[in-house]
Order: structure tokens, then sequence, then C-alpha cells
């Protein structure tokens, strides 16, 4: 195996180990990582370059799995014990860290109206995410064609927040109100009733790309920024307060090492580009 395909190994570790942190966004973590946009080419092109997208995305999703079990648990014992806070604040400040880049993937030279109005638009589309009815889309039982049809949908809205940077897939199916019924059914085995959602995620996923990697070739100072205020808008579900007496300054360390380490990785991928 080359170089390349060890490098793509390890950002497919750390994104698919980030992943388990309630809040944190594997798409904003492979754009800062740099490798975002390999990813969303190699999907909407799978079928016009099947060798090459095959052997980039399963070398991908190796590294994301394996990554996901080796982080899992330790993410979830730091989360659940004396460094919860801190943690929290170290992944703030590297979503922060990560702020610069899609500043400079968007091109923008100065801060004018538009730096402004079209994170603003990504963060309204977050926010109207938890205006959605709970349960609507998920398994139920004897709901018959309708109800196929509203997991259809709500694959797609699924894989929406799996391709886009900024959206949680656990936030948003705590948000769906489907997060519940979807572990219990994956719990027993009970996979019948999550075939329709599966393939509106399978569908959305191929619709989204193709969708997104046209809109950054043409209106690539829009997209990136609308993408921002995605990243914005799931910050506050990582966010776990103001802590008080030491820990805030033991936060603010762990931020500040979040974010110097995400603007160093995201610098090094822009020198090496």
């Amino acid at each position: 195996m080359n170089r390349e395909g060890i490098t793509t190994i390890l950002k497919g570790m750390w994104i698919g180990g980030t992943m388990t942190v309630p809040g944190v966004s594997g798409g904003s973590m492979a754009m800062i990582m740099g490798i975002y946009d390999r990813l969303i080419t190699s999907v909407s092109s799978f079928f016009k370059h099947p060798k090459e997208s095959v052997t980039f995305l399963a070398l991908f999703v190796g590294g994301a799995g394996l990554g996901m079990i080796l982080f899992a648990r330790l993410i979830n014992t730091l989360l659940t014990g004396p460094a919860d806070i801190p943690v929290r604040f170290f992944f703030l400040g590297a979503v922060a860290g990560g702020v610069p880049m899609i500043y400079r993937e968007a091109g923008v030279k100065r801060l004018d109206a538009k730096a402004f109005i079209y994170p603003a638009v990504g963060i309204a589309l977050v926010a109207l995410l938890a205006l959605l009815p709970q349960g609507l889309f998920g398994p139920q039982e004897g709901a018959g064609l309708l109800g196929m049809l509203l997991q259809l949908l709500g694959g797609v809205i699924i894989a929406v927040g799996l391709v886009l940077p900024g959206i949680s897939v656990s936030q948003m199916l705590y948000m769906l109100g489907i997060y519940e019924g979807i572990m219990e059914n994956i719990g027993n085995l009970n996979i019948l009733p999550l075939i329709p959602l599966g393939i509106g995620v399978v569908g959305g996923i191929f619709l989204t790309t193709k969708v997104l990697e046209r809109l950054m070739e043409r209106h690539p100072q829009p997209t990136y920024l609308i993408i921002l205020g995605f990243m914005f808008g799931s910050l506050p579900e990582l966010f776990p307060g103001i802590p008080a007496g030491g820990a805030l300054v033991f936060s603010a360390l762990t931020a500040a090492a979040g974010f110097a380490a995400l603007y160093a990785m995201s610098r090094r991928e822009a020198a090496a580009a």
C-alpha cells in the first residue's frame, strides 16, 4: 500500500472516531482534513470511474469503521466522566480551527455582507430541522404505502445529514425522533422495517453528492459559506455551558489545543494541495 492509501485510512480513522461524539459532524471533519472533495467526487462519479472510486472509498470506510471501533469506547468513557466538558471544548476548538480553511475554500477575500448572509442561511436551515414532527419518518407498524414513502423521504433527509458538513447524524436522528426506534430494530436484528429507510439513505447519498458537487463547481462561494453555517448551527448541541473555577481554565486550554491542532492540519493540507 502506498503513502496516499495509508493517509486515507488514517484520516478515515480520525473522522470515524470523531463521529461518535454527539454533535460532531463527520462531514465537517472530512472538510477540515482536506478529504471532503475527494469523497464527494468518488461517490458522484462511482459508476463513471468504479475502480478508483471503490479503492478510495474502501480504504476510507475501512479506516472510519476501525476508528469507530477503537475510539467509541474511549470517547464514551471520556464523555461520561469528569473529562466530559474539557473534551467537548476540545472539539469546539477543533471545529473553530477549520473555519479559516472554509473561508479559503470559499474564496472570501474580505468580510462583506455575503460572508455573513450565507452562513446565516445555513444556520437557519439547521434550525428548521428541529421543526419537523418527531417520529414522522420512523418505522411504524401497519403504516402501509404512505409509511413506506415517508421512510424513503426520511432516508433522503438522513443522507443529506451524512453528506453535508456541520450536521451530526446522531443529532439529526434525535431531532427527527427516530433514534430510539432505529436502535431498537437494529438491536433486535429486525431489519425488514428499516429497508425503506435504508433505500432512501443510499439513493439520497448519490443524489446529494451529485447536486453538491455541481454547486461547488458552479457556485463555490455561496455553497462553502452555507456549509459553514451548517457547522455553526451544529455547535449548540456540542456546547456544554461555561464551566466554573479551575475547569474553566482547563477547558479554555483544551479548546485552544483543539483549535491549534485542526488549524495546523488544515494549513498543511492547503499547502500540500
